[in-house]
Formats: structure tokens, C-alpha cells, sequence
């Protein structure tokens, strides 16, 4: 499904690397298969998406990553990897500092 991901607003920033917070919601049972595979075959992330870090809810049923890119088709290729264990959502955002900036001017 390498067309399943869109990033609507996206044309609307002006940055060479875009952040992304990934949100992905884990299928019931799937986290240590998801450390398993990420303990034997690593994130299999494509060049050119770069990973930031992350955070994962007490539960293991949430993790938010932070990656950034210059291409959002890459994620399509990475979540062909990962699929099959977790859904996932991909939101532009910004540092709150580029917000202050942004907004200062409308102040």
C-alpha cells in the first residue's frame, strides 16, 4: 500500500526537513514482537528518514516518535516493515521555539 499515507498540509511549510511526530498504536499482544524484530533487524528505516526519539506509554499500547525528512513518500516504505504489528498516524509539527518565532510576528 505505498500510496496509503498522504501529508495533506505539508506543502504549506517552508522547511528543507520536515518534523513528524508518528504516532503509532500498538495491536494487542504485538509489543515484544515489536522489540523482538527491532532487537534483530533495527528500526529498517530508509535513507533519508531520519529517526529523532521516542516515547512509549506505561502500557505499551502508544509510542510517539519523532523523525524528520525530506521525502514523506519514505514513510510509506518504512511502515511497509512494521504494519502488520501497529497502526499509524503521521502529524506535521513544529519546535515550540519556530512557533514563538512564527507567531511573534502576528503579536
Amino acid at each position: 500500500m505505498a500510496s496509503a499515507l498522504r501529508c495533506n498540509s505539508c506543502s504549506a511549510f517552508n522547511f528543507v526537513f520536515m518534523l513528524y511526530m508518528v504516532i503509532e498504536r500498538l495491536k494487542e499482544g504485538a509489543a515484544p514482537e515489536i522489540y523482538r524484530r527491532l532487537r534483530t533487524k533495527g528500526r529498517m528505516m530508509p535513507e533519508g528518514l531520519e529517526y529523532i526519539s521516542s516515547w512509549i506509554n506505561l502500557d505499551f499500547k502508544i509510542c510517539w516518535q519523532l523523525m524528520q525528512t525530506e521525502d514523506f513518500a519514505l514513510f510509506d516504505r518504512w511502515i511497509d516493515n512494521w504494519r502488520d504489528l501497529m497502526d499509524f498516524e503521521i502529524v506535521p509539527v513544529r519546535t515550540s521555539a519556530d512557533a514563538v518565532e512564527r507567531m511573534s510576528a502576528k503579536l
